[in-house]
């Protein structure tokens, strides 16, 4: 398995506590300990069959990574979510992953905070090399 998990978060992180004061995780919490909250998992991975050969099953993976930023602001909240995930577009196309959708959704576990998803997608090499898709 092709793992750039670690590398991609502590990419992730460094952005946004750059310009921002968010509580940032890649382990679900289901209530954070402080808002504005950053969560950064990989969601899918799985090898490219394309590329696969017979000395080893997986020279490429692609890999799907799913980022959830939360704000509970009394007044603004989406606007923080907005300018905090734009940090994020910003490293993840910095690092060669394309978004492939950035939606605000339904926070099912408290109304009264704004929930902003995006998710990224790329082609990644056994060394780790990042590749557009």
């Amino acid at each position: 398995m092709i793992d750039i998990e670690d590398e991609v978060y502590r990419r992730v992180k460094a952005s946004v506590a750059a310009g921002h004061d968010a509580y940032i995780t890649s382990e679900y919490v289901s209530v954070p300990p402080r808002f504005p909250c950053v969560f950064v998992e990989e969601s899918d991975n799985y090898a490219m069959q394309e590329t696969a050969s017979t000395s080893t099953n997986e020279n490429h993976a692609v890999l799907m990574y799913e980022v959830s930023v939360f704000s509970n602001k009394r007044a603004g909240k989406k606007t923080e979510c907005k300018e905090i995930m734009a940090t994020v577009d910003t490293a993840m196309n910095g690092m060669g992953f394309t978004r492939i959708s950035m939606n605000t959704v339904p926070n099912q576990y408290d109304a009264s905070v704004c929930r902003m998803v995006a998710r990224y997608r790329a082609v990644v090499s056994r060394e780790h090399i990042i590749y557009r898709r």
